[in-house]
C-alpha cells in the first residue's frame, strides 16, 4: 500500500491506496476503508515519431563518404578535432607530407592525439604553435 499524509482546511488525513481491480482502489483514510470507483477515460494519445537520420553515403564500393573530394590543386585546411594544447609540431611550411605523417601532437583530456596530414601535399603553412591552446574547429595548417 502506498501512503500519504494531506492537510486539507487544517485536518490532517492519513490516506493509504491498495490494490486496484477493475477501476476500483481500496483506500483507507484515518483508518476508515472505502472503496473508490476510479473513473475510466478514454484519451487518446498521439505517438510522435522523429525523423530518423539516414544512413551516411558511400561510395559504389560500399566505402563510406567521409568528406567531400575537394578540387586538384585547391589548398586543404586541416583543423582541430577537439579543444587541447599543442606539444608538438613536426613539420613545417615548405615539407612534402603524406596523408598518414603526424603533422601535430595534440593535447586533450590529459590524452596525446596524433593530428595526421590527411592529404598527401606540401605544407603550405601551420598556424600554430608549441604550447598554444586552441579550440575545436580551429585550422592547425594547410596543404596544397
Amino acid at each position: 500500500m502506498k501512503e500519504y499524509k494531506y492537510k486539507i482546511n487544517g485536518n490532517n488525513y492519513n490516506v493509504s491506496v491498495g490494490d486496484i481491480v477493475d477501476n476500483i482502489a481500496e483506500v483507507m483514510v484515518n483508518g476508515m476503508p472505502y472503496k473508490v470507483e476510479l473513473e475510466n477515460k478514454q484519451t487518446s494519445v498521439n505517438v510522435v515519431s522523429a525523423p530518423r537520420p539516414s544512413a551516411a553515403p558511400r561510395t559504389s564500393t560500399g566505402e563510406k563518404i567521409v568528406s567531400k573530394p575537394q578540387a586538384a590543386g585547391a589548398s586543404k585546411q586541416v583543423t582541430a578535432p577537439l579543444p587541447g594544447t599543442i606539444l608538438s609540431i613536426s613539420a613545417k611550411a615548405g615539407d612534402i607530407v603524406k596523408a598518414a605523417d603526424t603533422v601535430i601532437i595534440l593535447e586533450a583530456m590529459k590524452m596525446e592525439n596524433s593530428i595526421h596530414a590527411g592529404f598527401d601535399g606540401k605544407i603550405a603553412s601551420i598556424n600554430v604553435n608549441a604550447g598554444d591552446s586552441v579550440l575545436e574547429g580551429t585550422v592547425l595548417f594547410t596543404i596544397e
